[in-house]
This record gives C-alpha cells, structure tokens and sequence, in this order.
C-alpha cells in the first residue's frame, strides 16, 4: 500500500496506549509500511472500552462525517487472569460483520504491565535495572508494582509507573524472547503482523 494504513485503536487505559501504538509502528516498519493510529478510546477501563468500540462502529455505519473506515481496527483489554483467549472472545462479540475481518485484538493475560517486563534482558539495557517478575502472577497490580518497582531501583522517578520507558522498550525488545515469555504478547504480535500483510497483498 502506498498510503498509510489507518489503524483506529480503543484499549482500556494509557499503559496500553503507550505499549501498543509503538509496537503497532515497528511492527509495521518491519512490513514496510506505514501506518496511521488514531486513537479513539484510551481510557474508562475495560468496560469502557468494549463500549467506545460498539458506539464508534455505529457511527461509522450511518457514515458520519469524520468517521472513515479504517484498514485495521486494534482493541486491547487485559486479560485478567481469565486467559487472553476469552478476553479476545469479548471483544470479538462486540465487533460487527464488517470490521471482524480488520480486527487485531491486544490481549495481555493477566495485565499489559507484564508485556513491559515480557523482556528482562532488554528491559534492563533500556532502564538500568532488571525486573523481578515470578511466574505467572494474578495478584492485581502485581505487575504495575513491578515496573515501577525496577524504574525506581533504576535511580528514575517513576512518576508515569513506568510506562514512560515504552517507546524505547517496544524499540529494544527481543520479540522472540518476549513471545516465549508471555504467549499473549506472541499472539497479538503474529495476529497484527499476519493482518498487515494481508494488507500489502492487497487482499
């Protein structure tokens, strides 16, 4: 595609925001393209979300100024220890007909904070200091504590919790690493990559 690929983005709250639009670009870099998030929902939880995304699709339907369709459609909820398979079924069941086949869901199982520490080695060359993380963890806000945790004992002040590093790690992460790690973040990176290129096949 000559153009960049719009990609209108509803995920639960601004951790995810500032994972994924990152990923979603050098992701697309590596396909060579260019993409173009728009970002429509990013914050009100997972609820919220799920929401925005039926609202959006409405408004889209009737053709409402503004609201052109785009090429890919990327929503993201945690898992929450319930498996990121069923969070996808959520948002898949709020998806119409017409946009389930440009849907990329972002999943994280349990939080997406596990997705910023998936790469310990990386993590470490990016923020100083590595991560102690065990082993699969749904402990609420386990994972959110854990980066901020590895930020501070860094010597930054970790007044975003962390999520400030994202773009730098998202850059330096070892993807295959990351992938055996956490089995969601391998899921949604293969979804996206598999629904790009689908794009540049012009299909």
């Amino acid at each position: 595609m000559s153009s960049p690929v719009t990609v209108d983005i509803f995920v639960e709250d601004r951790a995810h925001e500032a994972f994924l639009v990152p990923m979603l670009q050098r992701i697309a870099r590596e396909e060579n393209l260019v993409v173009s998030p728009r970002v429509r929902s990013a914050r009100g939880g997972h609820g919220r979300a799920i929401a925005e995304l039926k609202l959006y699709q409405q408004v889209v339907e009737r053709g409402t100024p503004g609201f052109v369709p785009p090429d890919l459609l990327l929503a993201g909820i945690d898992g929450n220890c319930s498996t990121f398979a069923k969070a996808k079924k959520a948002i898949e069941g709020a998806t119409h007909a017409p946009f389930s086949d440009r849907l990329v869901v972002a999943s994280p199982d349990p939080h997406v904070e596990c997705w910023y520490v998936a790469d310990p080695e990386s993590f470490k060359g990016v923020v100083g200091h590595r991560p102690t993380i065990a082993k699969k963890k749904c402990a609420r806000n386990y994972y959110k504590n854990a980066l901020a945790n590895a930020v501070r004992k860094a010597g930054h002040p970790a007044t975003l919790g962390g999520i400030e590093f994202a773009p730098e790690l998202v850059e330096r992460m070892d993807l295959y690493r990351a992938g055996k790690n956490e089995r969601s973040l391998k899921a949604f990176v293969d979804d996206l990559r598999g629904k790009l290129r689908t794009l540049t096949q012009g299909t």
